[in-house]
């Protein structure tokens, strides 16, 4: 009895942990690094991708790095561009953008949310955000462009921000860094698997909002020196 307790109070070995979308991040660079050192024939890295995209615990991700060097080493943080807090961003998505043999559309005066999933299967995805509302300050948007493309549109004045990657496709996003640190950030993400995923600003196209604020800011520093 007392070893059927201890067994039932025992805690989840870590390689049966169901795995997040930041641990095949984090297997998907380690392979991407092999590819570029020779490790893998462009050919085994595809295949390894395709496994790590399926792959749903921890354990069986490990599977695909085990004979790498790297995997065995300790590694330092890359030097990327910083990602949103875990906490304030759902796993789940507040939308879901899908094009299977067709294509699909969100433009306009909008309510973007904190998390955009995007699936592109023989197919096209447009996420047009220069016009949209922007209630949160770090939205994520997770692509996934196989045999499709995915392209996302943001205002020239907020942050965007790329870690995605291609696997025999192309991702490609335009960093934006904000001056103004309350201006939004975007985030983008996923996986072109014989397509393509880039995000690009939309020049001309600004959040009129952050505008308003600079501009109360400016008034305000007018008013401060004409009073003295």
């Amino acid at each position: 009895m007392d070893l059927q307790k201890q067994t039932a109070a025992a805690p989840t070995p870590a390689a049966e942990l169901r795995a997040s979308d930041a641990d095949r991040d984090r297997i998907a660079d380690i392979l991407r690094e092999a590819l570029a050192e020779g490790r893998l024939t462009a050919e085994e890295h595809a295949e390894r991708v395709e496994g790590v995209l399926a792959a749903k615990t921890v354990g069986e991700l490990e599977v695909f790095i085990r004979d790498l060097p790297a995997a065995h080493e300790r590694r330092t943080a890359p030097s990327a561009p910083p990602r949103p807090a875990a906490g304030p961003i759902p796993v789940d998505p507040d939308d879901n953008v899908v094009a299977v043999f067709s294509s699909a559309v969100r433009r306009g005066r909008w309510r973007a949310g904190r998390r955009i999933h995007a699936y592109a299967v023989f197919g096209s995805v447009e996420i047009d955000l220069s016009e949209a509302l922007f209630e949160y300050q770090q939205v994520v948007i997770k692509a996934y462009a196989v045999f499709g493309s995915v392209e996302v549109r943001v205002p020239e004045n907020v942050s965007l921000h790329g870690t995605g990657a291609g696997v025999l496709g192309a991702f490609e996003v335009d960093t934006l860094d904000s001056p103004d640190p309350d201006a939004p950030a975007v985030y983008l993400d996923g996986w072109a698997v014989l397509g393509s995923i880039e995000g690009r600003p939309k020049r001309g196209r600004l959040v009129a909002d952050i505008l308003d604020r600079v501009q109360r800011k400016v008034d305000r520093g007018l008013r401060k020196h004409l009073d003295r």
